[in-house]
């Protein structure tokens, strides 16, 4: 299993605040399923990380395609391979 972190830059802020939910219950259906490692918005207004589980690109790439911020053109993305480093305190 590999780790992917698809940004999702802001486009359209209004279409945002109008699918959040439907987002929002996307993230929640995919976390259930085992496929999100984290998400959050950025504070600043230009959108949000989702780090995906996946076995490849195309995979995740195939997810976040599926994500209704993605389908209404509220946001853009770029997903890349996250080599993840755990340090512990």
């Amino acid at each position: 299993m590999k780790y992917y972190a698809a940004f999702l830059p802001m486009l359209d802020e209004e279409k945002s605040q109008q699918h959040r939910q439907e987002h929002l219950d996307y993230l929640d259906k995919m976390s259930s399923e085992g496929r999100i490692f984290a998400n959050g918005r950025f504070p600043d207004g230009a959108g949000g990380l989702v780090i995906y589980k996946g076995e490849s690109l195309e995979q995740v790439e195939g997810y976040v395609k599926e994500d209704p911020y993605v389908i209404h053109g509220a946001r853009s993305y770029k997903i890349h391979e996250w080599d993840m480093i755990v340090r512990q305190l």
